[in-house]
């Protein structure tokens, strides 16, 4: 994984952990699952103060795996069913990120919970019938220095 992460170029920021920065790195390139997995290394190493913080990214990243391989593979018995699972995922990471709100870790805490509540809301409006990601329109998280 550490391997992983220094490739992913996020190792050069001097202000955040290289799995932090990885996050971002993966997520906005649409590597959502990697998004995860980086993530995932750096929070089951800490339970610090940020545990629920990267609990609710990690969770973030989820849905938008959920999202992504629904629309690859609609009609698959599996996959085709995600977007349940989604909305689920997006309200959790919702619901573990508004505590550390408006900003945390250079992070816009409360635009993040804006995008999971979007998101959701887009998904259960339509009736479950619609996937309202694709990648021409998928979304970006930026970290702005303090």
């Amino acid at each position: 994984m550490d391997a992983f992460v220094r490739n992913l170029g996020g190792s050069d920021d001097p202000t955040h952990d290289p799995c932090y920065a990885g996050f971002f790195t993966c997520f906005n390139a649409q590597r959502y699952y990697e998004a995860h997995d980086v993530l995932e290394h750096l929070w089951l190493k800490k339970r610090d103060d940020n545990y629920g913080f990267f609990k609710g990214l990690i969770q973030l990243a989820g849905a938008f795996v959920h999202l992504q391989k629904q629309r690859e593979f609609p009609d698959h018995p599996k996959h085709g069913r995600r977007l349940r699972p989604a909305v689920r995922l997006f309200r959790l990471a919702r619901a573990n990120l508004e505590p550390y709100g408006p900003r945390h870790m250079d992070l816009d805490v409360t635009e993040t919970c804006a995008l999971c509540d979007a998101m959701a809301s887009r998904i259960v409006e339509d009736g479950f019938a619609r996937n309202p990601w694709s990648p021409e329109t998928a979304p970006h998280l930026v970290l702005r220095g303090r």
